[in-house]
């Protein structure tokens, strides 16, 4: 019997970005691990704020190129809950003093924010299942530079869609390619001269009309782009409507402002995919006059806490 691991998708390479990490973190001498030594000792995990494990295996290899070991108590994808208490063991780390403290920061900060996109994409997706939503529910390529493949993979274990992991991976033509190009039919004309059979192509589209044009030309799907719940659900059933009657289905994306506090207003089943960055980016708000009182300048995925305690 196959036994499936979200560690599985990740290609080997992605330990040479952990050994970067760590060469960004101790770029010359390490001062604070000649005060503790090679002592052998054993560290707690600890979480303290509510949310889905996502990064064991970025973790794990953090401690695995110091020469440590982690066992872990619990699997990829679990709802952890610290309680009453504040905090829940989560996993045990052993190794040489100075390496457990070599690996700390950027272990943490890695599990911390993958565990706070998952969490994030599992409480959206949520929302919209509770809405009536049967589609698929994905995030962006609004990733952080250096830090994708973290991102997409907690998207992931959250249970949401990774939409396309890079420009490779599918044609998306948006307003710039059109306006570069001339024409909807002349930018999907275009991609579908290089793009082969294989690669899917999606265009990003403000109204009805647009939306024809990119169908009529041979587009795989369309992104309704910062349409409002009403209009969202009038294009959609029309769209769908007509180029079904045409014999010739389309794949229809809604994007632009969605997030988990109005996801539920979009929800229209004519939508294949709803796709959101807010599942794993912060978003910049305006800030208010200095006078006035502000607590929510930022806005957007938060962090999982964890901190790792050695024990004694």
């Amino acid at each position: 019997m196959t036994t499936h691991s979200y560690a599985h998708l990740l290609p080997p390479h992605y330990k040479a970005s952990i050994t970067a990490w760590l060469a960004e973190d101790a770029p010359s001498f390490d001062y604070g691990g000649y005060v503790v030594g090679d002592v052998e000792r054993t560290a707690t995990l600890y979480c303290k704020s509510a949310g889905v494990l996502a990064g064991e295996p970025f973790f794990t290899e953090v401690f695995a190129q110091l020469g440590c070991s982690v066992a872990w108590h619990f699997v990829e994808g679990s709802e952890l809950e610290p309680g009453g208490a504040g905090k829940l063991a989560v996993a045990t780390v052993r190794g040489p003093a100075r390496s457990l403290l070599l690996g700390e920061r950027v272990a943490l900060n890695t599990l911390s924010r993958s565990s706070g996109i998952a969490t994030a994409s599992r409480r959206l997706l949520a929302r919209a299942r509770a809405a009536g939503y049967v589609g698929v529910v994905a995030g962006t390529r609004k990733t952080t530079p250096g830090f994708r493949a973290v991102e997409k993979y907690a998207m992931l274990v959250g249970g949401a869609d990774q939409h396309r992991f890079d420009l490779s991976s599918m044609v998306m033509l948006k307003d710039n390619h059109v306006w570069s190009t001339g024409s909807i039919s002349a930018a999907v004309a275009a991609a579908k001269s290089v793009a082969g059979f294989a690669v899917k192509i999606e265009v990003e589209c403000q109204s009805e009309a647009e939306a024809d044009e990119a169908i009529a030309a041979g587009a795989d799907i369309v992104m309704l782009d910062n349409f409002d719940p009403d209009g969202l659900r009038v294009a959609a059933r029309s769209i769908k409507q007509r180029w079904a009657d045409r014999g010739r289905p389309v794949l229809l994306e809604c994007s632009g402002g969605l997030t988990e506090d109005n996801v539920d207003r979009y929800v229209c089943n004519d939508i294949d995919i709803i796709s959101t960055s807010s599942i794993h980016q912060v978003r910049l708000l305006p800030l208010r006059c200095r006078w006035q009182r502000s607590t929510d300048s930022l806005q957007g995925t938060k962090h999982v806490d964890f901190s790792l305690k050695i024990d004694h």
